[in-house]
């Protein structure tokens, strides 16, 4: 519809500008989405030319899998184990940023050194820890005084710890997004607040807890849920150590998905798997979004 001016409307202008925006998620995110929640319901989905239809079958068949079980167990501890982890350190970490009997000086070098992990990429953070816990690296060296553990200490290849030791690598490389939101956090909270509550009497842990933590309490949920969704997806770091062994012990999800389509070309299995994994992190995003929209309202 055009004006009197022959140009668009104010509306059609807008849906013009989004245009392009719109093509590149349909044709690069729905497309791909429908594809893979499509093959979940075919048997030799992209193996073969004609796919057969089997419906539910998939689903069965998956939930029936004792690995697909191993796998949600370590994904779920992975993922608690890590978003409280990042929660501590990042609390942790941004108080001390944000304390008062630091100089302006040493707060900056501090800021530096604790955000390098976040700026290494997957690959640098991988070879960094696997020269660091290989046999006879700086890890054997520093805790060879432990019992138990010798000059010659499999780190990753010890079925009863590697699940441990991922989830340390991967808190290691993600609580400086922790650090650096709730910092900023607690310097938007109002000096006025911590007064008053001194003038009542309040101790430094009581005004943490009745002034800091509620202030805090809308970035908390909302990084929190957001480091839920990507650590379920969490894929490089954890195929680079270990690839998921030994013996499944550090088999997430991601990695599961991963076997089932390269490693045995079931891609219809593959895809189920991948269908759970979407419905799970489309729900954290639903109230994702519902607690910001509270939030800003």
């Amino acid at each position: 519809m055009k004006s009197k001016k022959g140009n668009l409307t104010k509306p059609g202008r807008a849906y013009g500008y989004l245009a392009p925006t719109l093509v590149l998620l349909i044709v690069f995110l729905v497309i791909p989405i429908c594809m893979v929640v499509s093959y979940s319901f075919y048997d030799n989905a992209v193996v073969v030319k004609e796919n057969t239809f089997v419906g539910l079958a998939n689903y069965v068949e998956i939930f029936k899998d004792s690995e697909f079980w191993g796998a949600v167990k370590h994904t779920i501890i992975f993922v608690l184990v890590s978003v409280v982890a990042h929660i501590c350190l990042g609390m942790g970490f941004a108080l001390m940023l944000d304390s008062k009997y630091f100089k302006t000086r040493t707060k900056t070098i501090f800021r530096v050194i604790y955000i390098l992990p976040w700026i290494f990429t997957a690959s640098v953070i991988a070879l960094l820890w696997r020269l660091i816990l290989q046999p006879g690296g700086i890890a054997d060296f520093i805790f060879q005084w432990l019992p138990g553990i010798d000059k010659t200490f499999s780190w990753l290849g010890e079925q009863s710890i590697s699940l441990a030791v991922i989830c340390f690598v991967n808190i290691w490389c993600g609580y400086p997004f922790y650090m650096i939101s709730i910092l900023a956090g607690l310097q938007g909270i109002s000096a006025d607040l911590y007064e008053s509550a001194a003038l009542d009497g309040a101790t430094a842990v009581k005004s943490f807890i009745h002034v800091t933590v509620p202030q805090l309490r809308p970035i908390l949920i909302s990084i929190a849920m957001l480091d839920v969704i990507w650590t379920i997806q969490s894929f490089n770091v954890i195929w680079m150590l270990t690839g998921g062994g030994p013996l499944n012990s550090t088999e997430t999800l991601s990695i599961y998905i991963y076997k089932l389509a390269f490693n045995s070309s079931q891609y219809g299995l593959a895809s189920t798997v991948a269908t759970f994994v979407l419905v799970i992190c489309v729900i954290l995003a639903i109230f994702y979004v519902r607690l910001q929209r509270k939030a800003s309202e």
